[in-house]
């Protein structure tokens, strides 16, 4: 890629705006040719609706793009992939139950005299996912077979059959491994090498670095400035980011433990077993291991929502078994499920329903809701978190991921509970939202809220636990006091490489 090539890609004066909301202010910048170039920002920053401009999904109120050498305006999605630009959205647009073949040429399959060519169709979807590495996957393998990471790698095939010089990448590795990671970006390299040009949308900042010729930040709907990658680092991308330099997370303090809240005895269930352990009062408990190590399982199960096959829950000393998670919040529990849009929110309902869906009785008297008093709460939670929203009464839908995040959180501080599970709390958060959840999080600990965090990222483990629970292949295999902790420690117990029985660590 050439400094002085002309750019495949430019944006001069994009502005727009939705309602009362300017989501976009005059943007300026340009892709070159084979050049993978970052697009980085807090969400609610604009990033999606550039993207989406781009993309034919959203029309633009002012400014113009030039793409390959004439102004274009697309009306539809359609328009900009047959111009060359497709949108890989974080949400992969496939049918699992049909093919790979089905999924790649849906409602564009070849034919003859009304009979479609299999045999055509079979030779075209091989070459696509030659193309992105998937030399020995079957094109006849139903998606939902595939890993999240041939997944991705399926739509992007998918994008190159359409002969697309522009992908967009909606953080296109929210959901893979390390591995599947390093997969993913050996690709991208080589669709540089044949002069595709790539736009990525990542959250992942030291990914960014190592992926990006030149990174564009987005703040509040403007433009902050691009930097090549010599240029870039971590600090400056987030100063631009947010606006302010943010502290470095630090391992919390030592803190004295309370009262034994939970405790768990040799509970079994789907995915886990043989599990102990206990959370006391006022700490945060972290739980660490592999996709598939049974931790999700095993806080679903403790919040009555799946069912338990064996053993012993002791809640503030007494033997209990919730049956449903209306027993466990009756009990002061409280659990922000990992999916949110598909565990906990109502995408389409209001702010107001959404935040308030679990306290409704409190505002509730002989069949007729307070309105007025679930609005005065939702707005003190909105300052409390600092939401960024229109209106209380548009839908969840319209807030960004932090900002939904953040909409959960509030729903269960209102019902002020004594527990508080988070299952993957910051995943799909920007860097200025993850910070000021995990400010969230320790005033809650100090308030004296027990809080069990389960997390994939070692970092987020380290800086915010007290203690760490390790699982491996449904079992519990250390709890680790923090200053045991470290991960290479974590990651031993967690790949089954060390063992040693997590009671000696109680």
């Amino acid at each position: 890629m050439s400094e002085q090539a002309q750019p495949i890609l430019t944006v001069r004066g994009i502005s727009k705006r939705f309602g009362g909301v300017q989501a976009l202010k005059d943007i300026h910048f340009d892709v070159l040719p084979g050049e993978v170039h970052a697009l980085v920002g807090e969400n609610g920053a604009g990033k999606s609706t550039l993207m989406n401009i781009l993309g034919g999904i959203v029309p633009r109120d002012s400014g113009e793009v030039v793409f390959m050498g004439r102004e274009v305006r697309f009306n539809a999605p359609q328009e900009a992939i047959d111009a060359g630009i497709a949108i890989i959205h974080q949400e992969l647009a496939m049918l699992p139950t049909l093919s790979i073949i089905d999924n790649v040429f849906m409602g564009r399959m070849p034919a003859r005299l009304g009979w479609i060519s299999w045999g055509e169709l079979e030779k075209l979807t091989q070459k696509a996912l030659a193309r992105v590495g998937l030399h020995q996957v079957n094109p006849y393998t139903r998606v939902r077979d595939l890993s999240a990471s041939q997944r991705q790698l399926v739509e992007i095939a998918k994008a190159l059959s359409l002969n697309a010089r522009l992908l967009i990448m909606d953080e296109p590795n929210s959901s893979l491994s390390e591995s599947e990671t390093q997969t993913l970006f050996r690709v991208i390299h080589e669709l540089q090498q044949d002069g595709v040009s790539i736009i990525f949308v990542s959250h992942k900042i030291e990914e960014v670095l190592q992926i990006s010729q030149r990174i564009s930040v987005l703040r509040d709907g403007c433009n902050t400035g691009t930097l090549s990658q010599s240029e870039a680092t971590v600090e400056k991308i987030i100063q631009m980011m947010v606006g302010r330099e943010l502290v470095r997370d630090h391992r919390r303090g030592q803190q004295n433990s309370g009262e034994v809240l939970l405790q768990v005895s040799a509970l079994s269930g789907q995915g886990f077993r043989d599990v102990s352990f206990e959370v006391r009062k006022g700490e945060i408990l972290g739980f660490s291991g592999l996709v598939g190590a049974g931790r999700s399982e095993l806080a679903r199960a403790v919040f009555g929502a799946d069912p338990v096959f064996g053993g012993e829950i002791r809640w503030q000393g007494r033997p209990v078994r919730w049956n449903s998670p209306a027993d466990a919040i009756r009990a002061g529990v409280a659990m922000v499920q990992e999916d949110r849009k598909v565990q906990s929110l109502f995408m389409k309902l209001p702010i107001l329903f959404n935040m308030t869906l679990a306290t409704l009785p409190a505002y509730t008297r002989r069949g007729w809701i307070d309105y007025q008093k679930a609005r005065e709460v939702s707005q003190f939670l909105v300052q409390k978190l600092s939401i960024k929203l229109g209106s209380l009464d548009h839908p969840v839908s319209s807030l960004s991921g932090g900002n939904q995040q953040k909409t959960i959180l509030a729903r269960w501080l209102a019902a002020n509970p004594k527990l508080l599970i988070l299952d993957e709390p910051t995943h799909g958060v920007d860097v200025g939202a993850k910070a000021e959840i995990y400010q969230l999080i320790r005033r809650l600990a100090e308030d004296g809220v027990a809080i069990w965090l389960i997390s994939s990222e070692l970092p987020e483990i380290l800086t915010m636990s007290d203690r760490v629970a390790v699982m491996c292949e449904g079992r519990l295999a250390a709890v680790l006091e923090r200053d045991q902790a470290d991960e290479e420690k974590i990651m031993a117990y967690a790949t089954g490489t060390v063992s040693q029985p997590a009671a000696a660590l109680l």
